[in-house]
């Protein structure tokens, strides 16, 4: 589906009533034109990467002033961790999400509910990795899987080692 299109709810055999219309806003279900596409971090071009980190800093800028998040929620050094800087780009695109055009008003107390089990989350991060206390940035520990499983040409799915 295009960023463009729209697409149909269907209620009650196929009519539009006033509860689905009330539940979602409309029940066209159009997109805001102002909601850029969510990316996976993985699969970005160079130039697409450097719009997405250009954004999200400044996202991030506003949501540690806008709640007063304190360094043991979000650390100075947050895009250096990969788990903190996949949950602030989730948490900034849920909180785009929350607000388009046919939002029927539950977009911003949902992304408030989102933001309540994101702050725990990333709270519990950067205890583990540590920069806080120290007052400086730690570089987290990779792990590495064992090359041995689904996916490697080694793997048979019928040893049970």
């Amino acid at each position: 589906m295009d960023e463009d299109e729209s697409f149909e709810y269907t209620v009650g055999g196929g009519a539009e009533d006033e509860f689905a219309a009330m539940l979602f806003g409309s029940t066209e279900g159009k997109r805001s034109g102002r909601i850029p596409v969510t990316y996976r971090w993985r699969d970005m071009d160079p130039r697409t990467a450097e719009a997405v980190w250009k954004h999200l800093g400044q996202w991030v800028q506003w949501l540690v002033e806008t709640y007063h998040l304190p360094t043991s929620v979000v650390p100075d050094c947050w895009w250096r961790h990969s788990d903190m800087v996949a949950e602030l780009y989730g948490l900034q695109r849920a909180e785009q999400a929350s607000y388009t055009e046919d939002d029927g008003g539950f977009g911003p107390i949902t992304f408030h509910e989102r933001l309540t089990s994101s702050i725990e989350r990333m709270r519990d991060r950067t205890r583990t990795a540590g920069c806080v206390g120290l007052q400086a940035h730690r570089v987290p520990t990779r792990r590495t899987l064992p090359l041995e499983g689904p996916g490697f040409p080694d793997w048979d799915p019928g040893h049970e080692g």
